[in-house]
């Protein structure tokens, strides 16, 4: 059942006191992606146990297979099972008109990121549909995030490591942050600072010197995409830094993925696979309990 203007417009509110806090408390808020119920169950479990605030994400991937409106009354079911709170972010969003559809089914946060689909999209063309997609969001309050190019890697497992000083090239400075806020209105800047979405060979590294310049410069949210298969140390220091949202999605993926790989292993002759995707559930809740207790958001969720 779809939510009313009211209810939404509640939520919304919420979801912009929850970034202010996170500030005003030196805490971030984990945006998890999730493929499907099993994972959506994982991480409302975690932020029962922790008594966390999180954001549950999903991109147009998910979209396409589980329906933008299933995916906001399934977040409201759980929530109020779990007595928790808990957000929706659109990530990534392609189009304005994907944005737009995330918008009116309620979800409180919104990623427009049209270099997603081009990678070669102007900086006229990102900022024009960015712009335009912060107008549509006065109605709900909505809040929404972009960035000013296309942001690199995969939310995958890779098998070659990845050229640090290639991804160097991609990183955000503070004058072009600054820049692109003022040109676009928008609520939450997504920075690159050496996150990256995907699992590599070795561990990312953050470069907190920049993250603080950027965070200098700019009155706004700052979120970190990538943040997958990260030492915890870098979001525990961004999260001090003033940063209020990490997404992970690869370490979710690849939980779920080995998970379910042993549980079918160890139980060959069990078909109603329904019956044994606990341990995947576990699994999964686990890796969001990590994150939860990294980004210091643990016990600050307000009901």
């Amino acid at each position: 059942m779809g939510l009313t203007i009211n209810q939404i417009r509640d939520n919304t509110t919420r979801a912009r006191h929850l970034m202010q806090r996170s500030r005003q408390q030196g805490f971030a808020v984990g945006a998890f992606n999730v493929d499907n119920q099993d994972t959506m169950i994982a991480v409302a479990r975690a932020a029962q146990a922790l008594n966390s605030p999180v954001l549950v994400e999903i991109t147009a991937d998910e979209v396409k297979a589980m329906g933008i409106d299933n995916v906001r009354d399934m977040v409201d079911n759980y929530k109020a099972e779990y007595g928790i709170e808990i957000y929706i972010n659109l990530d990534h969003s392609p189009t304005v008109e994907d944005a737009k559809r995330g918008i009116d089914a309620g979800f409180e946060f919104i990623h427009i990121d049209i270099s997603t689909a081009n990678h070669d999209a102007s900086d006229e063309e990102i900022i024009s549909a960015t712009k335009e997609i912060v107008e549509y969001a006065k109605f709900t309050g909505a809040l929404v995030e972009s960035e000013p190019h296309y942001f690199g890697g995969g939310s995958n497992v890779f098998t070659e490591n990845f050229d640090y000083e290639e991804i160097k090239k991609t990183f955000s400075t503070p004058e072009g942050a600054k820049a692109f806020v003022d040109a676009t209105g928008i609520d939450t800047f997504a920075a690159a600072v050496g996150n990256l979405h995907g699992k590599y060979p070795v561990p990312k590294e953050l470069d907190l010197e920049l993250l603080q310049r950027i965070r200098d410069v700019l009155t706004c949210q700052i979120s970190l995409h990538g943040g997958s298969d990260t030492p915890l140390h870098f979001f525990t220091d961004a999260a001090k830094m003033g940063i209020s949202k990490v997404n992970i999605n690869s370490d979710l993926r690849y939980a779920y993925r080995t998970g379910l790989e042993k549980t079918l292993a160890d139980n060959p002759d069990q078909f109603a696979v329904v019956k044994i995707m606990e341990p995947v559930r576990q699994a999964i809740q686990a890796v969001v309990e990590e994150k939860i207790k990294s980004l210091g958001s643990e016990g600050k969720a307000v009901l």
